[in-house]
């Protein structure tokens, strides 16, 4: 559990000391190294003034920082249909991990770019989480699909038990009704579900990256004051860094300006 150093000298120091937060994200097979686990808790102590505990779901938590606490995820002996499933992060909502008080899911593919704190102070009693993005062009001639993002994802522990326990009386139902695991968490959470204000968290493939063809030519921007920057497909953030070459319409000049948020 991290926990930060306080000065005696500070009006607050003599204040009751708060209860630590949750920070946890999930490591599962071979796409992301445990220096994607690493480099997120190193942001998150950076940008979080409050203490917290940090734990990592992993099937192999070798080379992860020993400040982080790396734990199983047990459901998987009783589903085994989750296992290396994309569905597998909903069995993190559930009070059998036993974690209480407030509680944060980030995506080990993020960078974090401001205070964390401000994501436990909003809305507290709400299930919080992105409003999924889309391309421009799709929303012409239609709304943005109510769907969320699970990339961030606040919530309190006991409160989404029924996600889970919805999947195991209807894994089929889950797989075949919604095209992803957050389609099928934003239908679960709907009665209790917020958005994040839309300039907290952004998405480097929608707000980042200039539309094709200038994205050749110009360096990806990130808007000052963001707490969250996405990356969701390609690139990942240490190839945004360096540029990233794909089809033409995916590469990305270098963003050498996120190094010191990726450290």
């Amino acid at each position: 559990m991290e926990v930060k150093e306080i000065n005696p000298h500070h009006p607050v120091a003599a204040a009751p000391l708060q209860e630590p937060v949750n920070i946890i994200c999930l490591k599962w097979g071979k796409l992301y190294s445990c220096e994607y686990v690493n480099k997120l808790y190193r942001g998150v102590k950076k940008h979080l003034d409050r203490p917290f505990r940090m734990v990592c779901f992993t099937d192999d938590p070798s080379g992860v920082d020993p400040a982080v606490e790396c734990r199983p995820i047990d459901p998987l002996v009783v589903v085994p249909r989750l296992a290396n499933n994309i569905m597998l992060k909903i069995t993190l909502l559930h009070s059998h991990t036993g974690l209480k008080g407030p509680t944060l899911f980030l995506d080990l593919d993020v960078i974090i770019m401001g205070s964390l704190d401000d994501l436990f102070d909003y809305k507290p009693d709400r299930f919080c989480m992105i409003h999924n993005w889309v391309a421009w062009r799709k929303q012409l001639l239609r709304p943005r699909p109510d769907i969320g993002n699970s990339s961030v994802v606040r919530f309190m522990p006991g409160t989404c038990d029924h996600a889970l326990d919805r999947f195991i009386e209807d894994p089929d139902h889950a797989y075949n009704d919604f095209p992803t695991e957050q389609a099928f968490m934003t239908d679960c959470m709907r009665q209790r579900r917020d958005y994040w204000p839309a300039d907290w968290v952004h998405s480097f493939k929608h707000h980042c990256k200039p539309i094709f063809p200038l994205n050749l030519l110009l360096a990806p921007r990130v808007k000052p004051g963001i707490r969250i920057l996405v990356f969701h497909g390609r690139p990942n953030p240490d190839e945004a860094i360096a540029g990233y070459r794909g089809k033409l319409r995916h590469t990305t000049r270098p963003a050498p300006q996120l190094a010191e948020h990726w450290v």
